[in-house]
């Protein structure tokens, strides 16, 4: 199969959040399983890639579409990037979607909406890449919203050239791409598609409506939030389109990437370890306290935290419980940036208690493996979490997790209090404070039972949260999608 990811991000060369991540896995093990797969993202200032290097594609201007170019690059995992290289649109300080001042990219719809287009084009018969069409369009999350909808508009024009399916990527239903509907001219909307069945959305345009309305094929990243986003407390507006189109909605768990969160040879934690050798856990834990200015005590249970620092990650609960939590004698341990507010007092915090809170507000992706080796427990108290990654990294490296039951935390995490013999972690019986302190409470209890907090541990490692099982199924999602385009 031809395969074509279409993404914002990708780790490592730039990334956000978990599509990075995803974006870095996901098209590696479709690769492996013997497809041929292209990765198309824009060129952005400041990214090192390696690799061999193919012909430069030219991409001449059209319309508001500036000219470009598709700088082909074979990566050691076997995926072709496709490096869109349009320095008016991509070269530029900040990141992906924001400036240096950490506000939206003032174009971002043409930006986005550019990138589409090209990955749109990849799959017809007028592919810049000449004789490479892709079989099927793999567009994740608003910012490739509209390949869908330029697909159906390339299969409504040329009819008896028929276009690549499309799959549309929900790996965050809250971040819809919404900008004012007098953008719909330049960004080249069919009049008869800016409607409530197109992309209108309370009068504005939504890109990642328009790819819901328009893909052969819709997935997210867990079975539980496919579920959740089809009702009023988790649709975010968008729940009506997809009780629609829930024919064509599945929920495919995340996988990680099982090459670099790896405590048995992850060269990031100073000391390796394994289920069936625990001993380098304690020592990672003594080398995190002392990197981060804590008192090195065995008997103090170190809690976890990498994440954006927001009310939907749940850190006000955070705070909420940190007195009793350091009462007990607990100490914690965050990396992340977020709400200034939440920052602000987890930073106050740490300045009162600096031998037990520590406060790293910075991107370090040493600092995230060494807190995942090194803490005891993790908390993610999200109030909802589509899929995420934290959760099963920690399970990997035998540090259960405490999460709130919601999205792919509750697909992921089984709780040792209901599941003794087969439990990996916590999960908070409400989403809120009371359900934080008493999820606290009982995983603090089971920590001080050595024999049963090991076995927690030796459950996490165990689990299979690889790519290999849920590319399987986004294979199958492909071909449904190719069927129904075909049909």
């Amino acid at each position: 199969m031809k395969i074509l990811f279409v993404t914002p991000e990708c780790a490592p060369y730039i990334k956000t959040g978990g599509l990075g991540d995803v974006s870095g896995a996901l098209p590696a093990t479709l690769a492996a399983l013997g497809h041929e797969v292209r990765l198309l993202m824009p060129a952005y200032s400041g990214m090192k890639v390696s690799g061999e290097v193919g012909d430069t594609v030219e991409i001449p201007a059209q319309g508001p579409w500036p000219a470009a170019q598709l700088l082909p690059v074979k990566a050691e995992n076997g995926v072709t990037l496709l490096l869109l290289a349009c320095p008016s649109l991509y070269q530029r300080a900040g990141g992906p979607y924001v400036d240096a001042t950490g506000q939206d990219h003032n174009d971002n719809a043409l930006r986005f909406g550019f990138l589409s287009r090209v990955a749109a084009a990849l799959g017809t018969a007028a592919s810049p890449c000449g004789d490479w069409k892709a079989d099927v369009v793999h567009a994740n999350d608003w910012p490739c919203g509209l390949v869908p909808l330029y697909l159906a508009q390339a299969r409504a024009l040329a009819p008896h050239e028929p276009a690549a399916a499309s799959v549309m990527t929900i790996h965050n239903l809250a971040f819809q791409g919404v900008f004012p509907m007098a953008l719909a001219d330049t960004l080249g909307i069919p009049v008869h598609w800016r409607g409530i069945d197109g992309v209108e959305f309370w009068g504005q345009l939504s890109m990642l409506k328009g790819g819901l309305q328009f893909a052969d094929a819709i997935t997210t990243v867990s079975p539980t939030y496919a579920r959740e986003i089809q009702t009023d407390e988790f649709g975010v507006g968008l729940q009506g389109v997809l009780q629609a189109r829930a024919d064509r909605l599945t929920g495919i768990l995340n996988g990680i990437d099982t090459r670099l969160w790896d405590p048995a040879k992850d060269p990031l934690i100073p000391h390796r370890y394994s289920a069936a050798d625990l001993a380098g856990k304690a020592l990672n834990k003594a080398a995190l306290q002392k990197r981060c200015g804590l008192s090195v005590d065995r008997d103090a249970m170190l809690f976890g935290i990498v994440s954006r620092l927001t009310s939907q990650k749940g850190i006000d609960l955070v705070l909420g419980v940190l007195d009793s939590m350091l009462a007990a004698g607990g100490q914690l341990v965050v990396l992340g940036q977020g709400e200034p507010a939440l920052q602000d007092a987890l930073l106050t915090a740490a300045h009162a208690h600096p031998a037990s809170v520590s406060v790293a507000s910075s991107f370090d992706e040493g600092l995230a493996h060494q807190i995942e080796a090194g803490a005891d427990c993790f908390l993610m108290p999200s109030r909802f979490e589509p899929c995420g990654l934290n959760q099963m990294y920690s399970q990997a490296y035998g540090t259960p997790p405490i999460v709130s039951a919601t999205g792919g935390l509750v697909d992921s995490v089984i709780d040792a209090t209901q599941n003794p013999l087969t439990g990996t972690g916590f999960e908070m019986r409400s989403p809120d404070l009371a359900g934080l302190e008493e999820a606290l409470d009982r995983a603090m209890s089971t920590w001080r039972n050595a024999p049963a907090w090991a076995q927690i541990q030796r459950n996490g490692m165990g689990q299979s949260f690889g790519w290999t099982e849920s590319a399987a199924r986004y294979l199958e999602v492909y071909q449904r999608a190719i069927d129904s385009s075909r049909a």
